[in-house]
């Protein structure tokens, strides 16, 4: 995809369809850690609030009894036995 000299870019069909998006829609671009998400403008706020809603209602539910990550991955895991005995 190129940018034109205004700025501009296609939205490639695909995408589109997917979303929803035609002629006269708003869309919005949100900036995140990897680049850059295009949302139709009136799901952003819903799609993002209904997120921020879940992760608010799982937050301090997840234990990991002091746990590293590696540690946990191994524990979910299970033993391995095609790996070497640690």
């Amino acid at each position: 995809m190129r940018v034109t000299e205004k700025g501009q870019v296609t939205i490639p069909k695909d995408v589109r369809d997917h979303l929803g998006i035609a002629p006269g829609s708003d869309v919005d671009f949100v900036v995140v850690d990897a680049g850059v998400m295009l949302v139709k403008k009136s799901d952003a706020k819903d799609a993002f609030r209904s997120f921020d809603e879940w992760a608010e209602s799982i937050e301090g539910t997840f234990q990991t009894d002091g746990m590293t990550a590696d540690q946990y991955v191994d524990w979910l895991r299970g033993p391995r036995d095609d790996l070497d005995p640690r």
